[in-house]
């Protein structure tokens, strides 16, 4: 294989990644994970995957497409995750097995490309039409919607993306030819389009299209590429960032990391430090003003207001395909600085998120990991659903060797604690990494050498080893006087074969409050977040109980109302302190098929007493309502509005109250599909703010045309939103499982702002 990149980076980085053929997962939850995705991806059936590709390259499928997203307009997105994760495998493991599957799918890809004569190739429906008329200047552009397509440009990243791995990680040269053909084909649609019409197409989220074609660059060295990258500066976005001006509340989070991924690739590529500023202070913010206690971060795929995290909670928190490109960035910041602070972010997010995200019985996988507080892991189906998050899925479990050790020169980071061994062909070395790691608090690292060998190893003192670390060399203890959590300990010397290294990083309980919110907290335990089981999914006595016990503590320390269970490594159970009852608190990646909860509210004897009727009616108000809903529709919010067959005119939306509203202008309507079961009787509930509302708001809501004339205030969700259950007749149902809810603003009038629409069965509250 010919040496690639072309073009090498101009940054000087003070910390390189191993390839992943440099290190072997040795037996742990990780390996664990990375054998049931090994196992799915063998499932999975390239020829499916591949169907609308040569559909649309009018040739015949040989075999049928997926269902879930693979049969909407996003259909192609999972096979560009599909190579990346394939690709990885084979590097990983050296198993041929997916090295053929590699280039069977570059082949047919090839294929396609030459039916269609033009460097064109995609699964995207009606993909080259819509981008015709984005070429000739023709754009009709939403969050999730270029002219009628969804999201075509972040399909077009995951084709990129994982044409790029298959050329890097399996050898096979035929994939940049596939890239620079359809690079090219590209770069004649935006050819001609202003700096304003460019601006108004990234309105569609658009992937990393930056990044890949930067990859582009370095692989050709063709200019062109990065000129293009150039393009994809998002001016609505990123020059509010690069002013270090925090412009992400009410903004689709996931839309927006893989432009800063981007932007660090271009930086490594050009050394122009607005990139790097840029990236910086994006990671900053999410990192450390945006993100819940396990490193994930958005509610309802959104970004809120900075630190205002306690009431934005739910079962739609913390996207998974979000961390996963958190990750990715991190990596980036990693190698420019190699600070233990971004290697401490990534244990949390490895360790409380992604390991978390996959059901380590069948490898199923989260779209969102729910902090709910009484909530449970609500796992897509692998072979039915194909989301975003199956698709980063496939790569998060298949790459978890890249970044466990770094190096430069002669130094050689241990970032994260991994059962692994890593092979440094380049001096000679090998290092084992021994632990029961994070269910135990000891490290053995074992050098193995043909000849002593000088170096510094470069050890990780995480930043929650509040009881200090202990190192020892071949048994003898070591001293470091500056040493502090949140940092490297450096040992350097020459090494021989057989040298030992042994680390101790006694583990200890700590709270994590919110932000903004003291009295709401998650428990940890070294780097591992723990969860509260509350009980099976469908527990009968769960409905007698309050929802979600909270914690009377009267403020005493935590090692004082939490007790180790015997017998089992980072489990407690609380000791007179849940109410009303006490619950068994272990490592969230543990927690799958059952009720738990993350955070929890904590008072003393005085301030429950005053709180608890309030507080019981209202979390059981909302038990009630989320155990009867039917379907959910958040207006505001591209997903879920595109889920819902959102239509609508003189329409906009906004955020309020950390929750996002639609709202109608003069003469303005919209609707949405919500399911409904013809069954039984059924509600609907509108969920509207109590804040003033501008004037001149007066409008209908119907449904499947029907006018609602009978309405009651329920139950309020918070102190600033409430709900108005209407009642839908018989008559406006007629047999069908889909009401079209409809709000129409009277003549020359408005409608006020819509935080959120649902079908509940019965009576309702």
């Amino acid at each position: 294989m010919k040496a690639y990149p072309k073009v090498k980076t101009k940054v000087e980085r003070v910390a390189e990644p191993f390839e992943l053929r440099d290190v072997t997962l040795l037996d742990s939850p990780f390996k664990h994970a990375m054998e049931l995705n090994k196992t799915y991806l063998l499932e999975l059936e390239p020829d499916r995957l591949l169907a609308r590709f040569r559909e649309y390259a009018g040739l015949e499928p040989k075999a049928p497409q997926y269902d879930g997203w693979e049969a909407m307009s996003l259909s192609g997105h999972s096979l560009g995750h599909y190579l990346s994760a394939i690709a990885m495998l084979y590097a990983s493991l050296g198993d041929n097995t997916f090295k053929e599957r590699v280039d069977y799918i570059v082949n047919e890809l090839e294929v396609c490309q030459n039916a269609h004569g033009d460097g064109y190739v995609s699964g995207i429906p009606n993909g080259k039409e819509l981008f015709l008329e984005v070429a000739a200047g023709d754009i009709r552009s939403k969050g999730f919607d270029l002219n009628g397509g969804w999201a075509p440009l972040y399909t077009m990243h995951k084709l990129f993306a994982g044409l790029r791995d298959a050329l890097h990680l399996a050898g096979n040269e035929k994939a940049l030819q596939v890239s620079v053909k359809l690079a090219d084909w590209l770069d004649g649609i935006f050819a001609n389009l202003t700096v304003e019409q460019m601006e108004e197409m990234m309105i569609c989220e658009y992937g990393g299209m930056n990044e890949v074609l930067a990859d582009l660059y370095a692989d050709t060295g063709e200019e062109k590429y990065m000129k293009l990258a150039d393009r994809f500066w998002h001016k609505v976005v990123l020059d509010p960032l690069a002013a270090h001006d925090d412009c992400l509340p009410g903004k689709h989070a996931n839309t927006q990391i893989p432009k800063l991924i981007g932007l660090a690739k271009q930086y490594e590529l050009t050394n122009d430090d607005k990139y790097k500023s840029t990236s910086e202070y994006f990671w900053d913010r999410v990192v450390h003003h945006h993100s819940y206690v396990i490193g994930g971060h958005s509610f309802n795929e959104y970004f809120g207001e900075p630190g205002e995290l306690s009431d934005r909670i739910g079962r739609t928190t913390t996207e998974t395909c979000n961390t996963y490109n958190m990750l990715k960035l991190t990596r980036h910041l990693f190698q420019w600085n190699g600070n233990a602070t971004e290697a401490d972010y990534y244990e949390r997010a490895l360790f409380n998120h992604i390991l978390s995200s996959q059901n380590p019985d069948n490898g199923d996988m989260c779209y969102c990991v729910s902090l709910d507080m009484g909530g449970f892991k609500d796992y897509n189906k692998r072979f039915e659903d194909f989301t975003c998050c199956i698709g980063t899925g496939m790569e998060n479990h298949a790459s978890y060797g890249n970044s466990i050790y770094f190096h430069s020169g002669d130094k050689l980071y241990i970032n994260q604690y991994i059962p692994s061994l890593l092979r440094w062909e380049e001096k000679g070395i090998a290092l084992k990494q021994e632990t029961l790691y994070p269910e135990d608090d000891r490290i053995v690292m074992r050098v193995s050498c043909k000849q002593a060998a000088p170096f510094t190893l470069s050890i990780r003192y995480p930043y929650w080893a509040e009881q200090g670390i202990e190192i020892k060399v071949n048994g003898q203890p070591q001293t470091f006087a500056d040493a502090a959590p949140g940092s490297f300990i450096e040992i350097d010397r020459v090494w021989n074969d057989g040298d030992i290294v042994e680390v101790k990083i006694p583990m200890t309980l700590r709270l994590e409050s919110m932000p903004d919110n003291p009295n709401r907290a998650a428990v940890m335990y070294g780097p591992l977040v723990l969860a509260g089981e509350l009980g099976p999914l469908e527990d009968p006595e769960a409905a007698n109980h309050l929802y979600t016990p909270v914690m009377i503590t009267n403020d005493m320390p935590l090692n004082e109302w939490l007790e180790p269970v015997a017998g089992k490594f980072a489990t407690f159970r609380t000791v007179n302190a849940g109410y009303p009852r006490n619950v068994e608190l272990y490592p969230f990646y543990r927690m799958h098929d059952k009720m738990y909860t993350v955070y929890w509210d904590l008072f003393t004897e005085e301030t429950w007493e005053k709180a608890e009727n309030e507080y019981v009616i209202a979390r059981e108000n909302i038990r009630l309502l989320e155990q009867n809903t039917i379907d959910f529709a958040q207006p505001g919010e591209m997903q879920p509005e595109r889920d819902h067959n959102f239509q609508g005119d003189i329409t906009g939306v906004g955020t309020l109250h950390n929750r996002a509203y639609r709202s109608a202008g003069m003469d303005g309507w919209f609707s949405f599909d919500l399911k409904i079961d013809p069954q039984v009787d059924i509600m609907l509930v509108v969920t509207y703010t109590s804040a003033t509302e501008m004037p001149g708001c007066e409008f209908d809501v119907l449904v499947n045309g029907t006018l609602l004339t009978d309405s009651v205030e329920g139950i309020k969700e918070t102190e600033k939103l409430y709900n108005v259950n209407y009642t839908i007749p018989a008559a406006s149902i007629g047999g069908v499982d889909v009401a079209t809810v409809t709000f129409q603003a009277h003549a020359k009038r408005r409608i006020r702002k819509v935080f959120g629409l649902r079908i509940i069965a019965g009576g309702g509250q």
